[in-house]
C-alpha cells in the first residue's frame, strides 16, 4: 500500500524511518518542526536539517475527553523530551488513563495509519509508544 507523511518533517520512507527530522538553528541550536524565516531564540536566519532522537520521556501530558467531532476520544496528548528536543505528540498503544500513563515514562516515535485516499494512499502520522 502507498503511504504519505501527514507532516513534512515526518520521514517514513528513508533509511532509519519512521524519523523526525527538525530544523536547527546553526547560531544558538534551537530546533523547530515548523518553517521559520528566523530563529525565534536568536533571530538568526540559518537552519540545517537534523534528525531527531526517536526515543524519549514523557514530561507532561494531558488526558484529552473532548475532541472535534470525528476524533476518537479519550486520548492522550503529551510532550516527549527527545534528548534535548521537546517533542508534541500523542502517546499511543496504551489505555488512555492515569494508570498506564505517567511522566517519566519511557517511550519511542512509532507511525499512525490515519485514513486512505480514494486513490488507496494511505495517511501517516506519528505518535509515541511505551518500551517494553
Amino acid at each position: 500500500m502507498p503511504q504519505m507523511s501527514l507532516v513534512e518533517y515526518l520521514d517514513i520512507d528513508g533509511p532509519g524511518a519512521p524519523r523526525l527530522i527538525a530544523s536547527e538553528c546553526v547560531g544558538c541550536g534551537a530546533r523547530y518542526f515548523d518553517r521559520r524565516n528566523a530563529c525565534a531564540s536568536c533571530s538568526h536566519t540559518e537552519f540545517r536539517s537534523v534528525d531527531v532522537t526517536p526515543e524519549g520521556v514523557l514530561r507532561t501530558f494531558t488526558i484529552v475527553h473532548f475532541a472535534a467531532e470525528g476524533v476518537t476520544v479519550p486520548f492522550v496528548a503529551g510532550v516527549i523530551d527527545c534528548d534535548g528536543t521537546p517533542v508534541r505528540g500523542n502517546v499511543v498503544n496504551v489505555p488512555p488513563d492515569p494508570e498506564h500513563v505517567r511522566t517519566g515514562m519511557k517511550l519511542r516515535l512509532t507511525t499512525v495509519p490515519l485514513d486512505r485516499d480514494e486513490n488507496g494512499v494511505d495517511a501517516v502520522g506519528f505518535g509515541f509508544e511505551p518500551i517494553g
